[in-house]
C-alpha cells in the first residue's frame, strides 16, 4: 500500500502582526519570514514524518527547486513532481498575536495540472493505495473519477472551498476531513450534530473527521461516533494544525491503527505543530508525538 498526494507546493510569505488588517487600514508588521508550504506539501510532510510511504505529485514554480531538497530531507519520494511555466504558487498570511492566521492564496503552477499529466501519475498506482486531495489544484473532478476507477482510497480535505467542488462526484470519496467552516459549506449546517448527521445521509458510506478547534475532533464511521478532546498547547502559529492533524490521521489509518489512538496521535502532532513557527517545519516526527503521549499518559 503506497499514499499518493497530488497537491499544491506553495511559498508562504508569513507577517507578523498585531491584529489582522482590516480593510482600508495599513499596519506595519512586525516580522515576514518565507517558508514552504501549500496543503499538499504540508499533509505530504506530516504523512512521511508519521511514517507513510508518500509520494508526493505537483508542478513546481521558477523559484521551486527548494521543495525538491525539502522532499529528500523529510523522505517524500519526489518522481512525480515536475517543474512548470508559471511562478510558484503562493501565500501571503497575517500571524496575530493570538497566534491566529489569515491566509491569501494565489495558485500558480498548481493550477496548471493537465489530464495527461494526472494519468502518468495515476497510472502508477492500484487498488486499494492511499489518493489524498485537497483543493488548491485544478481539475479536482478528473482526478477523482480516475482514482475511483482505478479502486483507489481517496481522502478528500475540500479546502479552500468553491465552485471547483460543486463539480465534483463526492459520492466517491471514502474519508472526508474538515473543519466545521468547510462541513458548514458542504451541508449548509452550523453545529456539528447537524454536519455530522447531514453528511450521513448524503454520503452514507464515506468516513467523516471533523476538527472542532479548541472541542477537538470527531471521526464518524457507519453512523458510529468516536470523539477527541485536544491537548494543551502553547499557540505560536496555527497555519499548518489542520494538515499536521490529517497527514498524521491518514498515517495512523493505512497502517490500521484503531481509531481512538489514531485521533489521539494526531491531535498530540497538531498540538505540537501550533508551538512552532511556520508550516512544513512546524510538523513534529512521530518519535516527538509518541514521547509527548507517554508523558501525559504516565
Amino acid at each position: 500500500m503506497k499514499v499518493i498526494n497530488i497537491g499544491s507546493l506553495n511559498l508562504d510569505y508569513v507577517y507578523q502582526v498585531d491584529h489582522m488588517v482590516r480593510a482600508g487600514e495599513t499596519i506595519a508588521s512586525k516580522g515576514m519570514e518565507v517558508f514552504m508550504g501549500g496543503k499538499g506539501f504540508n499533509q505530504s510532510v506530516a504523512l512521511a514524518r508519521a511514517g507513510a510511504d508518500v509520494y508526493h505529485a505537483g508542478i513546481l514554480g521558477t523559484e521551486g527547486s527548494v521543495f525538491l531538497d525539502a522532499c529528500s530531507e523529510y523522505g517524500i519520494q519526489s518522481m512525480y513532481m515536475k517543474y512548470g511555466q508559471e511562478k510558484n504558487g503562493h501565500t501571503i498570511i497575517q500571524i496575530d498575536k493570538n497566534g491566529q492566521n489569515c491566509i491569501m492564496l494565489y495558485g500558480g503552477c498548481n493550477r496548471t495540472f493537465t489530464k495527461d499529466y494526472i494519468d502518468e501519475i495515476l497510472s502508477a498506482f492500484e487498488k486499494d493505495d492511499y489518493l489524498i486531495l485537497q483543493n488548491e489544484i485544478n481539475l479536482l473532478d478528473y482526478i477523482i473519477d480516475k482514482a475511483y476507477d482505478k479502486g483507489l482510497i481517496i481522502v478528500l480535505n475540500p479546502s479552500p472551498f468553491d465552485s471547483n467542488l460543486e463539480r465534483c462526484n463526492l459520492n466517491k470519496i471514502s474519508y472526508f476531513v474538515m473543519n466545521e467552516i468547510e462541513g458548514e459549506q458542504i451541508t449548509g449546517e452550523r453545529e456539528e450534530e447537524d454536519i455530522l448527521t447531514s453528511m450521513y445521509i448524503r454520503y452514507p458510506e464515506a468516513k467523516v473527521l471533523l476538527t472542532l478547534g479548541k472541542r477537538g475532533a470527531v471521526y464518524q464511521e457507519e453512523g458510529k461516533r468516536y470523539r477527541q478532546e485536544i491537548y494543551d498547547s502553547p499557540v505560536v502559529d496555527t497555519t499548518a494544525a489542520g494538515d499536521t492533524f490529517t497527514g498524521f490521521f491518514v498515517a495512523s489509518t493505512a497502517k490500521r491503527v484503531a481509531i481512538e489512538e489514531a485521533l489521539r496521535i494526531s491531535t498530540m502532532a497538531s498540538a505540537i505543530a501550533v508551538s512552532r513557527k511556520g508550516a512544513a517545519p512546524s510538523i513534529p516526527t512521530m518519535q516527538e508525538v509518541k514521547e509527548s503521549l507517554s508523558k501525559i499518559s504516565g
